[in-house]
């Protein structure tokens, strides 16, 4: 039999059998922990799922207007040359002269970029490899994988130890998953605990300049360049190098791996449940502002690890929110409490 509900009945403040207890305040780690937690139980998207292929219209568009403007560039450089020509001939031979050097130094970027893009395209299908090998368990195809890791991280010298330790047990281990594992404890370890901390340090940094800046622009700005600059450093730390249109893809990367693993609604989350459980009581509103954008910087972070490794989380814990950003926290507190 169930019971019925009961019904609103008024009670008075002075009445003895009334007891109001104060509510729980929890700190602010703790909150930051259990939207974690939470985060974790997002359903995720596919991320396998194929898009269904389209016409690239877009490519096309930029690609056709690329080449007019590079019609139109040398057409002008042309016919300044032939004036030069025409008017003083040593002027001629000098303009002559700078459009080889810019022409040559413009190859050279582009190598340069092509290269890099090169890089990072190599790592993310190095990462795909080392993900179906951790379920296919193929010995030759993990002994692969092995190889080039050590071919891309071989330019970082404080990893030498470790690649000889890696090198050693080369031909002893027999499972293919085995050997990935390996490789992701002597190799990935020294350059998570980096990686960590470089997050950290951002998170940290613009909590605290978006917190004292007068105007929204500046915070903006300052996010974004701080944003990208993170997203760089983590590369060259994992050996991806990017350049220009290299950072500019790493970063469209991160931005799809947010979306597609829920990272923004965890972001929400967080910054929803902070502010349900008395954020704004507990730190100045400037104060919480900043520590709000650096929890999303270090989410933005966290998403730029994933993507910038050459090898997929399985014999190492991911980093988490609360690893990274707990300091942020800490020194908000500190900081508002000594205010």
């Amino acid at each position: 039999m169930t019971a019925r509900p009961r019904k609103p009945a008024v009670f008075s403040p002075d009445d003895p059998n009334v007891v109001v207890t104060a509510a729980k305040e929890e700190p602010l780690i703790d909150l930051l922990a259990q939207s974690e937690a939470e985060a974790t139980q997002l359903p995720a998207v596919a991320s396998a799922t194929k898009a269904r292929w389209r016409f690239p219209w877009r490519k096309i568009l930029f690609g056709a207007l690329g080449g007019l403007i590079s019609l139109g560039v040398g057409l002008a450089v042309t016919k300044l040359i032939e004036d030069l020509f025409a008017r003083f001939e040593a002027l001629g031979w000098l303009a002559l002269a700078l459009a080889g050097a810019a022409l040559l130094a413009l190859l050279a970027i582009a190598a340069r970029e092509l290269a890099a893009l090169s890089r990072l395209a190599k790592i993310d299908h190095l990462r795909e490899r080392a993900t179906q090998t951790l379920v296919s368990d193929n010995r030759a195809e993990g002994q692969a994988i092995l190889r080039e890791l050590l071919a891309i991280e071989n330019q970082l010298p404080h990893l030498a130890r470790s690649r000889a330790k890696l090198e050693a047990h080369f031909s002893e281990i027999i499972d293919g998953a085995d050997l990935i594992r390996l490789a992701e404890r002597e190799l990935m370890a020294p350059l998570d605990r980096e990686a960590r901390q470089l997050v950290s340090n951002a998170a940290k940094r613009v909590s605290i300049v978006t917190a004292v800046s007068p105007r929204a622009v500046i915070d903006i700005f300052f996010v974004l360049i701080t944003a990208l600059g993170l997203a760089r450093k983590l590369a060259l730390l994992y050996g991806g190098r990017p350049g220009t249109f290299g950072l500019l893809r790493l970063m469209r990367h991160v931005i799809a791996h947010l979306t597609i693993t829920g990272g923004m609604a965890a972001g929400d989350t967080l910054i929803q449940q902070m502010i349900g459980h008395g954020l704004a009581a507990k730190l100045s509103a400037r104060l919480g502002e900043g520590v709000l954008n650096g929890l999303l910087t270090a989410r933005l972070g966290l998403a730029a690890i994933e993507v910038t490794r050459p090898l997929p989380f399985a014999a190492l814990p991911r980093p988490t929110l609360t690893e990274v950003a707990g300091g942020v926290i800490k020194s908000a507190e500190k900081t508002d409490a000594e205010g």
